[in-house]
């Protein structure tokens, strides 16, 4: 074994960037006081707590008096498995097929629900855009860790690319995307079908990803603490997701994505991080790895912003650009929605 550091002489970690003091000012009633850590002696606490409060909108709440069709669908999961719940939302009326957005929620393997990102993935993109939306609701870590969530993720993406006539979709516009944890599972989904041979999804969409179980970037030890995550936590997400591959030598390429090492033949990236989050180095170097391999990937570091910026302070300048930035990616993607005139004249239109 290699030479084990003092960690009590260990280099301190050199400064973290500034904050955008709009993200400082819209966020200071969030931190009023220390947060607590996830643990493994605590996540099941953290859980319970995430699963009582956590917003969840029903079916007539994502229907907004008849703008989307909404329908919860449980279609095959993987073998010797239960079956995937898919949150199906289209716009009402739209001739079909549209684009579809596959989405991942967040919420670090060990969190989260499909229904919550809804709200607003159709305020900004499923109208703007004549875009459907079908949201994937996972097994959790540590109940069932990998490969369940991606098995997940994949089952539901078959089964939507199989039936995509019945759901009104182009199975040749099929983007997958996610934040966070999300945004793990959509590298690796891309990864995963590539693979398999499975469905080929237009494009990958992957919003301040996490994607490196080793949590040993620079932008880690930077912002523990100061972001809204910490490397405790993270740490206890990634044992809690990948057991006894945490952190271990040659995991599958499938497990954490920054550990892979073939990026070659996979659909065009678009990676967004803060400047001042924890994941900002590991998603440079995703974005990187894709370039070398010859691959395409867009690439947006947004400075002064934390993990989480545009949900906990949508309104902020930094913010709106992220969000402007994602839908110009998506539009340029997809094309024009069926049945639109393209433009003649000289000057582009902006969104």
């Amino acid at each position: 074994m290699g030479e084990q550091k003092d960690p009590v002489h260990a280099p301190p970690p050199p400064p973290a960037p500034p904050l955008d003091p709009e993200l400082v000012a819209a966020t200071a009633s969030l931190t009023t006081g220390p947060r607590e850590p996830i643990t493994p002696e605590n996540l099941r606490e953290h859980q319970r707590r995430d699963a009582a409060t956590r917003s969840r909108p029903t079916a007539g709440d994502l229907r907004a008096d008849g703008l989307f069709e909404v329908a919860e669908l449980r279609v095959p999961g993987p073998p010797d498995a239960p079956d995937v719940t898919l949150v199906s939302v289209r716009p009402s009326g739209r001739p079909g097929p549209l684009p579809l957005l596959y989405y991942m929620h967040g919420g670090a393997m060990i969190m989260g629900s499909a229904w919550s990102v809804l709200p607003r993935i159709l305020r900004h993109w499923a109208l703007p855009l004549d875009l459907a939306v079908i949201s994937v609701e996972y097994r959790l870590a540590p109940g069932d860790p990998y490969p369940a969530a991606l098995e997940d993720c994949y089952a539901g993406l078959v089964w939507a690319a199989g039936h995509a006539a019945e759901l009104g979709v182009d199975a040749d516009r099929i983007v997958v995307g996610g934040k966070s944890a999300g945004g793990c599972l959509a590298a690796a989904l891309t990864l995963l079908t590539r693979d398999r041979g499975g469905p080929r999804p237009l494009g990958q969409l992957l919003l301040s990803p996490m994607l490196d179980d080793r949590a040993a970037t620079v932008s880690c030890h930077q912002m523990s603490g100061l972001d809204t995550l910490d490397r405790t936590t993270l740490t206890t997400a990634w044992r809690a997701y990948l057991g006894d591959r945490h952190a271990a030598a040659g995991p599958p390429p499938h497990a954490a994505p920054a550990r892979a090492t073939d990026l070659s033949g996979l659909p065009p990236a678009y990676i967004d991080v803060g400047s001042a989050e924890m994941f900002r180095d590991e998603d440079i170097a995703y974005a990187d790895a894709i370039w070398r391999a010859g691959g395409q990937a867009e690439l947006h570091v947004w400075p002064g912003a934390f993990h989480g910026f545009d949900t906990l302070a949508p309104e902020a300048a930094v913010s709106r650009e992220a969000q402007d930035a994602r839908t110009r990616w998506l539009r340029r993607l997809l094309g024009p929605p069926a049945g639109s005139t393209p433009s003649t004249g000289s000057t582009p239109s902006t969104p």
